[in-house]
């Protein structure tokens, strides 16, 4: 169960949550600038909480009162953004090597796992592919197999379909919906599009601006 409790500020509002998620995909919906990305963020350890705890199950991610903060890296959540992000300078194997490697597992190990994470992704045959000749739905594919070669405890994702067309965004869709119910651990969707909750989400987390004061404050519609 990821529980997140707790107040977290921005420069221009504060966001005040309490949520919690268990073996499901939850979809974080609302207006924009209303801290649904900052809501995954405080999750993957990008930013902190001024207040609170994030939790999940007996490990603590973030607790500003008992002066814990896992670092990122440690919490092995994975977060998917709109672009891929993949490194131009390597190839398709070597970007889903990347963070295996950069823990200390050897050239081999990460090279097999990352194999192995293309295949489980049908992407097999990207793997000596160059980054800059993908396309879109090609280098999201691989972003996804980068994160599932760490095995993560928490699948956050923040509008990884927007860049793609209709057609690749539907079967990526697809692909997501199977994966998370193979991967059964808590998964944040952040979308605007009302074909990935259905498709993919069991609940939904709604963020509202509350006006009247300032600054505002982020609070959750269940």
């Amino acid at each position: 169960m990821l529980r997140v409790t707790g107040v977290a500020t921005r420069p221009n509002f504060a966001l005040d949550i309490d949520i919690a998620v268990g073996k499901e995909t939850v979809a974080v919906v609302g207006d924009n600038g209303t801290g649904k990305s900052t809501l995954l963020q405080l999750i993957a350890g990008l930013h902190r909480l001024n207040r609170g705890h994030i939790t999940l199950d007996d490990v603590v991610f973030d607790s500003p009162e008992q002066r814990n903060f896992m670092a990122p890296q440690r919490r092995r959540t994975a977060l998917l953004f709109q672009q891929a992000l993949l490194f131009p300078f390597l190839s398709v194997r070597e970007n889903v090597a990347f963070s295996l490697r950069r823990s200390g597992t050897s050239r081999e190990a990460a090279d097999a796992a990352a194999i192995a994470a293309l295949n489980r992704l049908d992407a097999l045959r990207l793997a000596d592919r160059e980054v800059g000749s993908l396309s879109g739905g090609e280098s999201q594919r691989v972003a996804l197999a980068r994160a599932l070669v760490l095995a993560p405890r928490v699948m956050l994702l923040d509008e990884p379909l927007t860049s793609l067309d209709r057609r690749t965004r539907a079967d990526f869709r697809t692909l997501l919906r199977d994966e998370f119910c193979s991967l059964a651990i808590p998964c944040l969707i952040v979308t605007h599009d009302d074909a990935d909750i259905e498709a993919m989400c069991t609940k939904e987390i709604r963020l509202e601006r509350t006006t009247g004061f300032e600054p505002a404050t982020l609070t959750l519609a269940r």
